[in-house]
């Protein structure tokens, strides 16, 4: 390791183990969830504390804290207990292996976005992802938008491979926004041609300076997806029907706040219907995917996996009849091996069935 890498981050030893037995001859994916000042409803920290809490993992890599904070400008909680410092507030920035409930390992680089060094900060993480051979990297947004919290959540989606972004919404327009440590990392990374996506979640402009769960869960559903991660969210589940109680509650009480909701849903729904004209194969939101052939046949490969050889044989080679079945359903023959009197006229089941 140069010298310049061992001031900026530390690699655990021994390495836990990043590639799992799944076969598929890939390399794992990264998620990038780091916060700062553009963490609308605070979902991009809840995604990755949700995500250390939920699934099993182990340090791979501690960024220098002290090279990359400006403590002045972000200064840590600290607890005191009377007469002394119990407790101070982390302020770790590093790379986790997960492993997802179905035993599949990916990667998280979560903790506050660093503040100083972003250039030298972005060369460091485009080395450990060529040198883990990264499949794919997915960074997390989370911005304030003009849309109500009466409708479902929006995740727009970038990057370069339409395989991350594929049936997801985009937006359709050029824009400048101000950068952040990890715009920086995620052009690095498109510069040197690997796979990239960007997912950002539209979180209620007037609910973005409190946590907002039901974006925690769209961005961490939509990687889940995209990444074919196996992800518990029924915590967060919980935690969206007591935001939502709470909202309703205040809302109600209030005909000016009604007055802006009902003006921000004509134009949500506006907007969401030319979106569907334009883009008629996208999956809008709150719509479930429809899964494609590859995924119905992973499916059909998993079931028989889970029957012995015998009977996987036998499903594989049963042979369907249908005449057979439909004349069972008839009932039985006459005498003489006719069907019964419906038959002549062709108005018995098996005519129906055809």
């Amino acid at each position: 390791m140069h010298e310049e890498d061992r001031r900026m981050y530390e690699l655990e030893y021994p390495a836990p183990v990043i590639r799992d037995d799944s076969g598929d001859g890939q390399g794992p994916t990264m998620i990038v969830a780091m916060h700062g000042y553009a963490d609308a409803g605070q979902a991009i920290e809840a995604s990755a504390d949700h995500l250390k809490a939920a699934l099993e993992g182990r340090q791979l890599a501690s960024f220098n804290s002290d090279e990359l904070i400006d403590y002045r400008s972000r200064r840590p909680a600290i607890t005191i207990d009377k007469d002394r410092a119990l407790e101070i507030e982390s302020m770790d920035l590093g790379i986790k292996v997960l492993r997802d409930n179905s035993g599949k390992t990916f990667l998280l680089l979560s903790g506050p976005e660093p503040d100083m060094r972003w250039e030298a900060f972005t060369t460091a993480v485009v080395k450990l992802v060529e040198k883990f051979n990264i499949e794919d990297t997915i960074m997390l947004y989370a911005a304030p938008m003009p849309v109500p919290h009466t409708r479902p959540t929006v995740v727009t989606a970038h990057g370069t491979s339409s395989r991350l972004t594929e049936h997801m919404l985009s937006m359709d327009s050029t824009m400048m926004v101000p950068g952040s440590a990890a715009l920086y990392l995620e052009k690095a990374l498109a510069d040197k041609h690997r796979t990239v996506a960007g997912y950002t979640v539209h979180v209620p402009h007037y609910l973005a300076a409190s946590p907002y769960p039901q974006a925690t869960y769209q961005l961490l559903d939509s990687v889940a997806r995209a990444a074919r991660l196996n992800i518990p969210l029924g915590s967060i589940e919980a935690d969206i029907s007591r935001v939502e109680n709470q909202l309703e509650e205040q809302v109600g009480g209030s005909d000016e706040i009604e007055g802006v909701v009902q003006q921000l849903e004509q134009q949500y729904d506006a907007y969401m219907e030319r979106y569907r004209k334009e883009h008629p194969q996208a999956i809008m939101p709150g719509e479930e995917p429809m899964p494609t052939g590859e995924e119905i046949s992973e499916e059909f490969q998993a079931f028989l996996a889970s029957l012995d050889e015998e009977e996987s044989q036998q499903i594989i080679n049963t042979e369907i009849d249908d005449r057979a079945d439909s004349a069972e359903e008839e009932g039985p023959q006459s005498d003489d091996g006719k069907d019964g009197p419906d038959s002549a006229s062709g108005e018995g089941d098996l005519g129906d069935d055809i």
